[in-house]
């Protein structure tokens, strides 16, 4: 299965925005200003009643995005965001059977982790891409550097209070290939519909670097 990291159209890119859309309407343009700044892989969460309509908007109407669904906590949140169009998707943590829809869904997927034990246990599962999160509250950069010694086939996307200052640090581990994050959807440009600020807050964002790509599982 291809990797979420190797998913862009191009080359990989560092930084996958994290959205939550209160109202459908808002995806498409949202999703077109991020992609116009460089930001393909965009992660929408299902937190809202308008999450699904949202990924089905994106992936009707954006065909430079990849879209993906975040905060899959079930089996049937795995079905709904697959049937809606997402590309991939990310869990805050996992179950075995979470885990089991995932892998069977056909899409890539990031399960999420805080602790070594959790990912030893996926490295088990022949799982090696995983979301770190919460990034800055688990442990942040050291944390993630501590663990690439000892287990060097886990890659992690860190998520969870990463910003604009801190992402450069996570980038720089040999362990992190990309991350996500929220700090160029600023609510009030959300509000105001400022689609023009929000590209240039993901271009500022896309600029920070190109990870490696992740091998495929």
């Amino acid at each position: 299965m291809t990797s979420v990291f190797a998913l862009a159209p191009e080359t990989p890119v560092p930084v996958v925005p994290v959205v939550v859309i209160e109202d459908a309407a808002d995806a498409v343009p949202l999703a077109r200003a991020l992609v116009a700044g460089g930001l393909p892989l965009i992660e929408v969460t299902l937190r809202t009643p308008a999450a699904l309509d949202a990924v089905r908007a994106v992936a009707a109407e954006v065909p430079d995005a990849v879209v993906g669904a975040g905060t899959v906590v079930s089996a049937a949140g795995v079905a709904d965001a697959v049937g809606a169009g997402a590309r991939f998707l990310v869990s805050p943590g996992w179950t075995e059977r979470l885990l089991g829809a995932m892998r069977a869904s056909g899409v890539p997927f990031l399960p999420g982790v805080s602790t070594t034990s959790e990912v030893v246990a996926l490295l088990e599962q022949g799982v090696h891409d995983m979301k770190f999160f919460p990034a800055e509250a688990a442990g942040g950069v050291p944390y993630l550097k501590s663990l690439a010694g000892p287990l060097p086939q886990a890659r992690f996307c860190p998520t969870g209070g990463v910003s604009l200052a801190s992402a450069p640090s996570y980038l720089s581990l040999p362990n992190v290939g990309c991350v996500g994050g929220t700090w160029m959807l600023p609510p009030d440009a959300l509000a105001a519909r400022d689609w023009g600020r929000v590209e240039a807050l993901a271009r500022e964002a896309a600029a920070l670097g190109e990870p490696f790509t992740v091998r495929s599982r």
